[in-house]
């Protein structure tokens, strides 16, 4: 930090270092020339020792550098230039074809094979929780443990009489990983109370073995693929750390792997999948040596009777020992008040009783002693089990609470001594390499037990507001990011939704929105609903707190599939809104933008139509049009005159906009490059395949080379270049891109994601174009039956794929079937879109053909000539798709005997395809050969 701040001003390339030092996992490198090598040489190294999320950023420094830097210990240098799509994915992969190798993860990897370490090196993928210095006994369990993980999963289980916890599974997982270490060259540590927690874990986990992946969505699986295939490290251990859901936890588990997995749990599930060891309490000779390691000098009758009240449980036998020595106590005044607060505690039952009695002592003292120590114990009592970050108790502002706690928290040394206090007698364990303070889940339960209503409510609250004032507020800056995650368990074991406080619903909406932008499609939709739901009853449907977590409960349900209930959402948010603020209010044009996007997934797209042109016009008029606001409304816009066959005018707008966004946002907006995208897809839709070709080919060059091939608008530019490829007559180039399409989008989203869908038809019709129809139609009706599955039969989208099958169909000699597929599709473009719409008049002319193979050719000629009428007219003389209606009209022309007419329009024609394409277009080869022209309709994006 110091180089880059000092000298940042001086040397304009060390500036962009800063944000990678921060925010390792997100910046981008900046350019860097060779000779600075020798100041960063010290940076690098330090990058190196820290390993964890500075190995990616160092490995690529080295390689940016050009290798003037000394080798250290990341080892190979990271390769920038990317020569193959299977480089793409995993950038330490090299390709080597395998069945469902979705995400590329070669079996070929002995070039980054892993070498051989000496004892003393450290294990290279490790992020273990710290070692417990006083770790005691257990050694028969953890003999036990090795030769089960050796027979494969493992669980570490407790009996059931200890069901609630403190028997020492965790620490039994921490020691054993230590002690093995070097017997391994990944262990990681996932806990597996929260699935979004586990997701963080598994992303983590995917920027260790440089998976270039950060969504999670991607990560899980990508993490899973590379473990299963043992690359780059076959020799792993994942460790699940208080797995209790078991059918959900199962679904992280690699497949098949060459490694091991161990689960610590209280739940008995896990015998039906996994080895089993169950952890009993500890033997009375293990509960002496701890209490005589760490607890002051007993004599035997002391230590068998204290260990004898604490039931062995090794989490209270550590908490009386450290207590009987920081307070200094004598044994006997310990055990008097024990058996006190025992008579006191009759209502707990089973193993929580003597960790309940014994903190019971602690927290009695501790009341009197600092009882502001005691009273943020329980604030924190109210939070979740994981981690607590040190910066959310000292975010202090207008806080509400005890007295003697809020007089603490205004001053961060008061704070930092109180925890002190607290860590000294073991009731909670503060870990200083990450700053963060964190209490077992029975003490948290004893500590808010004695609490009265009115006080639980209190310190609840107090614990609210300490994570309402610790929000970034700043969802959409991915270097604030790890806080929203830090967090997160907070917000949901707290229920912090409950809070009355504005600034607490804040961070809610804020850390929904930051799981939508993470990509945790499961977590965002879960929690927009925890919200939702609780708002409604508590605050009322018509809340501006309940409406804002209704449009994005909405937007969850889109995500799976759920359109219906999406628009219902949407449409009652956007209503209220209407009448309480206005039409044209900024909130209510936000709710017109949710509602636009469902009734496009619903097919409605003349209603979206009118909602977003109207929710333009205002933005335009408001704000002007240049206003970001203004801009994305454009966007949307755009959409919409494409989808209702308007691309002329799609186009127009667009080149505005990208304009625009070029001056107002910057050539490096994402923004911008969406809409340069769109830009090209209107061309294409327009008919000027050559040029869109060319836009789309310089697009994607710079998106692949900018962001990699695994990020969404890259994977989408080259889904279009395959689309762009074939209008332009390069067959087997559009093959292979929307292979390598389809292989990205089925790894990152799975077979039944629209985009995917998409992808898959377009790949169906490529390989009709190579001569590959049985794969075409197999591929095109699975296509199909999935976009039914998605939007229904009657979307759009559903016949789309019905005509592109039917080109197959027909050529394979299949006629009548086609004929009836293109028949149906035609009725239902009709009926949905008018019949001089542009999917309507493509499923006319292959209609035509239908006809013409059937010998029907008066219907053909009856056919082609009304809807050639109807192209020119909408999309001019010279596009494509009208040529092609042309030529096929020509070609009725003649089996009716009217070979001057149809010569003549043949030439006509002709002369038009060479005004539109190339020379050696496929069409025009076609069309001078006298061959019928098939067209095919490409499902433009929602």
């Amino acid at each position: 930090m110091t180089v880059t701040d000092h000298l940042g001003e001086e040397l304009t390339e060390l500036r962009g270092l800063r944000e990678v030092i921060l925010a390792p996992h997100n910046a981008v490198l900046p350019d860097l020339p060779e000779d600075l090598a020798p100041l960063l040489q010290p940076t690098v190294s330090a990058m190196e020792a820290m390993a964890g999320p500075y190995t990616r950023p160092a490995r690529q420094l080295k390689s940016a550098l050009g290798g003037s830097l000394e080798e250290g210990l990341a080892g190979q240098a990271y390769d920038r230039d990317l020569s193959s799509p299977a480089a793409a994915v995993y950038k330490h992969v090299a390709k080597e074809p395998a069945a469902e190798d979705y995400f590329r993860v070669s079996v070929n990897m002995s070039h980054t094979q892993s070498k051989k370490r000496e004892a003393h090196e450290p294990t290279p993928v490790w992020n273990v929780p710290q070692r417990n210095p006083s770790f005691t006994g257990r050694e028969t369990m953890l003999e036990d443990l090795h030769e089960r993980l050796q027979a494969g999963t493992t669980a570490v289980l407790p009996e059931a009489l200890h069901g609630l916890g403190g028997v020492g599974k965790s620490q039994i997982a921490i020691e054993y990983c230590y002690r093995h270490q070097n017997d391994y060259d990944l262990i990681w540590w996932i806990p597996s109370e929260r699935l979004t927690i586990v997701r963080q874990a598994f992303v983590d986990l995917a920027a260790q073995l440089e998976l270039n992946v950060q969504e999670p969505t991607v990560a899980v699986p990508a993490v899973k693929e590379a473990l299963r295939l043992g690359r780059p490290y076959a020799n792993w251990l994942l460790v699940f750390d208080n797995a209790e859901d078991v059918e959900e936890i199962r679904r992280f588990f690699p497949t098949n792997g060459p490694g091991k997995i161990m689960i610590t749990s209280r739940s008995r599930d896990w015998f039906t999948y996994a080895n089993r060891l169950e952890v009993d309490v500890f033997t009375r000779s293990e509960s002496l040596r701890l209490l005589r390691q760490r607890g002051p000098v007993l004599s035997d009758q002391h230590a068998d009777s204290l260990a004898e009240r604490l039931g062995d449980l090794p989490l209270a036998i550590e908490q009386a020992a450290v207590w009987l020595t920081e307070s200094g106590m004598p044994i006997s005044e310990y055990l008097r008040l024990f058996d006190e607060k025992r008579v006191e505690l009759l209502n707990v039952e089973g193993s929580a009783m003597p960790v309940a009695v014994a903190w019971k002592v602690s927290f009695d003292r501790l009341q009197q002693d600092n009882p502001a120590a005691l009273q943020l114990l329980q604030v924190c009592a109210f939070l979740a089990p994981e981690p607590i970050p040190w910066t959310l108790l000292t975010s202090s502002r207008d806080l509400e609470g005890p007295a003697e706690l809020l007089e603490v928290l205004r001053d961060p040394i008061e704070v930092g001594r109180t925890t002190r206090a607290i860590s000294q007698y073991a009731l909670a364990k503060v870990n200083h390499r990450d700053s963060t303070i964190s209490l077992h889940r029975l003490v948290q339960r004893v500590a808010t037990s004695e609490l009265s209503d009115d006080e639980q409510s209190l310190y609840r609250h107090c614990g609210h507001l300490l994570l309402a004032n610790a929000d970034p507020k700043n969802p959409r800056n991915r270097v604030r990011w790890p806080e929203y995650q830090a967090l997160f368990p907070h917000v949901f074991s707290s229920k912090l939704e409950e809070c009355h406080d504005p600034w607490a619903r804040n961070l809610i909406l804020n850390l929904i929105d930051y799981l939508y932008l993470w990509g945790d499609n499961e977590g965002y939709r879960a929690l927009a609903q925890r919200a939702f739901a609780s708002w409604s009853e508590n605050l009322g449907p018509e809340d501006e707190a309940t409406l804002a977590a209704e449009l994005r409960l909405g937007r969850a349900l889109r995500l799976f599939v759920e359109f219906e209930g999406a628009h219902a959402h949407h449409l009652h948010a956007r209503t209220i809104m209407a009448e309480r603020l206005g039409p044209d209010h900024e909130r209510t044009l936000e709710a017109d933008g949710y509602l636009g996007a469902d009734l496009r997934y619903l097919g409605r797209f003349a209603e979206a139509l009118e909602i977003d042109l109207r929710a333009y016009e205002v933005l335009r008029r408001r704000f002007g049009p240049d206003d970001p606001l203004t801009l994305e409304q454009a966007h949307l816009l755009c959409i919409d005159w494409r989808l209702n066959g308007e691309p002329a005018r799609a186009k127009e707008l667009d080149e505005d906009t990208l304009r625009r966004k070029e001056e107002v946002l910057g050539l490096d907006s994402l923004s911008r490059l969406s809409t340069r995208a769109a830009v090209a897809i209107d061309e294409m839709e327009c008919g000027n395949y050559l040029k869109a070709y060319e836009l789309q080919e310089r697009h994607t060059e710079e998106m692949t080379r900018r962001y990699g091939k695994s990020r969404p608008g890259a994977m989408e530019a080259i889904a279009l270049l395959s689309v762009m490829s074939r209008k332009a007559g390069k067959h087997d180039q559009a093959l292979r891109l929307s292979e390598e399409a389809m292989t990205l989008f089925t790894a990152h989203y799975g077979e039944k994601f629209q985009n995917t869908v998409a992808i898959a038809l377009n790949h169906a019709v490529n390989l009709r174009h190579t001569g590959d129809l049985t794969r075409s139609v197999e591929l095109g009706t699975k296509a199909r039956r999935d976009y039914e599955e998605i939007f229904g039969p009657d979307h759009p989208n559903t016949p789309t794929a019905d005509v592109n099958i039917a080109v197959s169909l027909r050529l394979m000699g299949r006629v009548d079937d086609a004929y009836e597929l293109d028949r149906k599709a035609l009725t239902t473009f009709t009926a949905r879109l008018g019949p001089d719409h542009p999917r309507t008049l493509v499923c006319a002319v292959n209609l035509a053909s239908d006809l013409f193979e059937r010998g029907e050719y008066e219907k053909a000629l009856e056919h082609d000539t009304d809807t050639l009428e109807r192209l020119r007219r909408v999309q001019g003389e010279d596009h494509p798709t009208t040529l092609a209606c042309a030529l096929n009209l020509s070609l009725d022309q003649k089996a009716l005997g009217r070979e001057a007419e149809g010569a003549m329009l043949l030439s006509e024609t002709l002369s038009g395809y060479r005004r539109a394409l190339d020379e050696s277009h496929p069409a025009i080869l076609g069309a001078a050969q006298g061959k019928r022209a098939n067209c095919d309709i490409y499902p433009v994006p929602l």
